[in-house]
């Protein structure tokens, strides 16, 4: 069970914020109080009893826009980061464990879809695709699990050279034994750390698409669209796009805090362990 107790405040603020977004990104449809289109005032009318956050550009009811865009955000960055996570690190671990002309091949094809900034990448294959939510999953999920291989296979080449590897390989263990029992475990630290961090660059990245026109499309509300809906009130002392681009950053300032957090908790743990 939890100790609320022996949480650092850093950490169960950070777990606070992110049960809140997720809860507001599951329950969306309940929670918020209009369409997520429905047109409810006038252009930009200011906070009030009737509208908390007040209206967007179109006359939008802006805390229902940012309810579905929470939705909309969390649940593209979840699927991103859930496939960069699974490509990269099943082949990541592959490379390591298989060696030779595959591990080569892999490498330098990875070292070459790095050597592109993932941005520009991204806008060139997203300005010839159609900008669904299928093909920005697997096209954020894809350029992002390069990252992740990265960091696979550095650590599986490590532990694949371990006492109790080369037990297994003696064992007559096949490779999927050894990748899924002996080095996946071993290798949860670094990648418990490094989920947070893609998941954080999964919202900011699918912002910064949104805000440059290829991410999620209209009337689809998410958080970087909204910012570029309503970035011309800036001039006029309207906060309508300072509210989502705060939101970014809450959402990427809480799991990163979730994610130091377990890591040092998995550390402390192993620590304790092997002091034992």
């Amino acid at each position: 069970m939890l100790d609320l107790k022996h949480i650092p405040i850093g950490a169960l603020i950070g777990l606070v914020l992110t049960a809140l977004f997720a809860f507001v990104a599951i329950f969306a449809p309940l929670l918020a109080p209009h369409g997520m289109g429905e047109i409810v005032g006038d252009v930009w009318e200011p906070m009030s009893a009737q509208h908390w956050l007040g209206t967007d550009n179109l006359g939008r009811d802006l805390l229902s826009r940012m309810i579905f865009g929470a939705r909309t955000t969390v649940f593209i960055a979840v699927m991103a980061t859930a496939l960069s996570f699974s490509l990269g690190a099943i082949l990541g671990f592959t490379a390591a464990v298989v060696g030779g002309w595959f591990d080569m091949v892999m490498s330098r094809f990875v070292d070459l879809l790095m050597s592109i900034p993932t941005l520009i990448f991204g806008l060139v294959v997203l300005s010839v695709l159609p900008s669904t939510i299928l093909v920005l999953i697997v096209v954020m999920g894809i350029l992002d699990s390069t990252r992740v291989y990265r960091l696979s296979r550095a650590v599986a080449v490590d532990i694949n050279v371990m006492d109790f590897v080369e037990a297994a390989k003696l064992r007559g263990e096949g490779r999927t034994w050894i990748i899924f029992r002996e080095i996946l475990p071993n290798a949860l630290s670094p990648l418990i750390s490094e989920l947070g961090l893609r998941f954080i660059y999964a919202v900011l990245f699918l912002s910064a698409l949104s805000f440059l026109g290829l991410g999620v499309q209209p009337p689809d509300a998410d958080w970087g669209g909204m910012v570029k809906e309503n970035k011309e009130g800036i001039v006029f002392g309207i906060p309508a796009a300072l509210i989502p681009a705060a939101a970014i950053a809450a959402l990427a300032i809480s799991v990163n805090l979730v994610a130091d957090w377990v890591l040092n908790r998995t550390t402390d743990l192993k620590g304790g362990r092997g002091n034992g």
